[in-house]
């Protein structure tokens, strides 16, 4: 029984999935930023940032 926060989707998509191919709703950071410094998280109506610092670290700001 699931969540609801990591439903697999049907149709053989990879999506949720992490690099190494488990399914534990784990993501790749890689996949969520695409190249982008920041990006916005909606959590409960609010927003978050996520930013990636030259150092490679994450920082998570409301």
């Amino acid at each position: 029984m699931s969540d609801g926060m990591f439903d697999k989707h049907d149709g053989g998509s990879d999506e949720g999935k992490c690099r190494s191919g488990s399914d534990r709703g784990a993501f790749d950071s890689r996949d969520l930023f695409r190249g982008r410094q920041e990006i916005e998280i909606i959590h409960e109506g609010e927003v978050y940032r996520l930013r990636l610092t030259r150092n490679g670290r994450l920082i998570l700001n409301k």
